[in-house]
């Protein structure tokens, strides 16, 4: 998959900046006076110039999300299992670029910090750490984790975040994070979760916070309030997205997700051309 659909599309749209500043320095008989810093020149009285590095590579930080509400699925496949299987898509694209990839796990706090790296065999301990490293907690806090990514990632840097969206009151860390990275959001989904099947009297149990109740799932109208609330969420959450300026892919546990990721990052060429 990687190979076949996302590592070009993945260049297309994910490059470095060119050339980036690093330091100034003294003028010598031979630079290129349009390197000239003007400023600097002006306040040291004689001519300094501005010096560049090559920048061409990125790095590429998945934030991924492993609260307790991951542990659900209602066909084949696992929320938790989807989310981890498009982090290794993404990780593999980013290193046929040559990028470094680094990873932050995070329920209601930072579980897990990866560095970025270069590299199939770093990418394949990203992926483990994903399917196999067991939370402390069980609840979603995304700010502790957005604020850490601000912290150790102080250049700008590619990164998507991959989860459910569970969470409440994460919008001012958002629109921070997506002022200073290159921000996507990966929503983690599952129909099951707005489409309820009339299955009579059901024991529900929260799995962040262990709260049980029951429900008359038999209810038609239960049912639509229950589908009533989930598309207000998904919109609201929508939105919050949106107003940050952050790019939303929606995926589906037990259903194809290729057509989806092709689509954002077509969006993304179209945008750069503009």
């Amino acid at each position: 998959m990687v190979s076949d659909v996302f590592a070009g599309q993945y260049h297309s749209v994910f490059k470095g900046q060119g050339m980036e500043f690093q330091e100034v320095r003294e003028y010598y008989p031979g630079d290129d006076i349009r390197s000239i810093d003007w400023n600097v020149t002006a306040r040291a009285g004689h001519p300094f110039i501005k010096k560049f590095t090559e920048e061409r590579e990125l790095t590429v930080m998945l934030l991924v999300d492993i609260s307790a509400s991951h542990v659900f699925g209602g066909t084949t496949q696992l929320k938790k299992d989807l989310a981890a299987e498009i982090a290794a898509v993404l990780a593999f694209s980013a290193i046929q670029n040559s990028d470094r990839v680094g990873l932050i796990l995070f329920s209601d706090e930072v579980e897990l910090y990866v560095a970025p790296r270069k590299g199939a065999a770093h990418v394949l301990r990203v992926i483990r750490e994903v399917l196999y490293f067991k939370p402390k907690r069980k609840g979603t806090n995304m700010t502790p984790a957005l604020d850490f990514l601000n912290h150790v990632m102080p250049r700008k840097c590619v990164t998507f975040v991959i989860g459910d969206f569970l969470d409440q009151g994460f919008e001012r860390s958002l629109s921070i994070t997506a002022r200073r990275h290159d921000l996507t959001s990966v929503i983690i989904g599952d129909r099951r979760e707005r489409e309820w099947p009339a299955a009579g009297l059901v024991q529900w149990q929260d799995a962040e916070t262990g709260r049980s109740f029951l429900v008359d799932t038999g209810s038609a109208a239960t049912r639509r309030e229950l589908t009533k609330a989930q598309t207000a969420r998904r919109e609201n959450l929508l939105q919050t997205l949106r107003s940050a300026g952050v790019d939303t892919v929606e995926v589906y546990a037990g259903e194809p997700y290729e057509r989806e990721f092709i689509k954002f990052f077509r969006m993304r060429e179209r945008r750069l051309r503009v």
